[in-house]
């Protein structure tokens, strides 16, 4: 078993559309050395340089990182990745990073990693099932993984559609995987047994499907990130159903069934609310959070029926009630 750079990977191609056309190259901030002109040229189309100066790799980070890279559209030929890989090792080393404080107590903590099968994967999105079994998925490799914890063994099952760009995860009772196909803009389903995916296509212009969860009749919720919609579909008939957010560049994110589980609450990103649909009429009802400023990104319900948020925008958690008196 060897440690694998999931928490330490430098996602470079993660900026906004918007935010990469702003961006302008600094080659001359780089070290001189025979890739400098390959990534002055190649690696600024979705990020500054900056993400490249300010990293702290190992050389095996950084040939993930360029494989990532590579497998999420950077136009490098073998032996230009191969060069853009040497420049980063030898030009940016890994730097010692602080020791840990070990604070006395009772409680034991260990750690365990698994390098997943397949390099520059981008894992994403953990879930555990209740067979013990973590699956994740392989946003930048197409694959689904299932890692058996028990035993260190993992098998990837490869897309369909190449590009899926697989996101969120979730299981059904049947012992099925479903995940959002992020960059295909389907929804996808899992038999493991057989390594079938059925695909379910979003209709027009629904694309960058995110988050989802099954309600307590087994119907399937979405959010369609950059659509600025929510969904929902019935696996029984395969019909999908989605809605338009009142807010313009909303951007539904993280999702949670209410604690009565009558409705589902879902952060909206790109604002500062937090929305609750009712899943019988599919009816919106938006909750103004009190700063401006906030975004909330992920997204939980408590027993009691509180919803606790975490403010990205802010580095704060939050909590809403939804009822209007308590």
């Amino acid at each position: 078993m060897k440690p694998i750079p999931i928490a330490a990977l430098l996602v470079l191609c993660a900026m906004p559309a918007a935010a990469a056309q702003d961006a302008k190259p600094a080659a001359l901030d780089l070290p001189e050395g025979a890739g400098k002109s390959v990534v002055a040229a190649q690696c600024t189309g979705c990020h500054d340089l900056s993400r490249i100066l300010n990293a702290n790799h190992s050389a095996a980070e950084w040939r993930n990182v360029v494989t990532m890279m590579v497998a999420a559209g950077a136009r490098l030929s073998p032996a230009e990745k191969d060069a853009v890989a040497r420049y980063l090792i030898e030009s940016f080393p890994e730097r010692a990073k602080p020791h840990p404080v070990v604070i006395a107590g009772q409680v034991q903590v260990s750690f365990w990693e698994w390098e997943v099968p397949t390099p520059g994967a981008r894992p994403h999105d953990p879930l555990a099932t209740p067979d013990g079994a973590l699956w994740y998925t392989g946003q930048m490799a197409n694959v689904l993984g299932r890692l058996d914890p028990s035993t260190g063994a993992i098998k990837e099952y490869q897309l369909k559609t190449p590009a899926s760009g697989p996101h969120g995860l979730v299981d059904d009772g049947a012992g099925h995987i479903w995940f959002t196909a992020n960059f295909a803009g389907y929804i996808g389903e899992l038999d493991p047994k057989s390594g079938e995916v059925k695909e379910y296509q979003l209709p027009g212009a629904a694309r960058d499907p995110h988050t989802l969860l099954f309600d307590s009749d087994g119907v399937l919720w979405f959010t369609v990130q950059n659509a600025n919609m929510l969904g929902r579909l019935d696996p029984k008939t395969g019909a999908i159903k989605l809605v338009s957010m009142a807010t313009p560049g909303a951007r539904p994110y993280g999702m949670a069934l209410s604690a009565d589980g009558r409705s589902v609450f879902f952060d909206l990103f790109g604002s500062n609310k937090i929305a609750r649909v009712d899943r019988a009429s599919m009816a919106i009802t938006e909750f103004p959070l009190p700063d401006g400023a906030s975004r909330p990104r992920r997204i939980a319900v408590s027993g009691d029926g509180f919803v606790w948020y975490s403010d990205y925008s802010r580095g704060r958690l939050g909590r809403l009630d939804p009822q209007p008196a308590r």
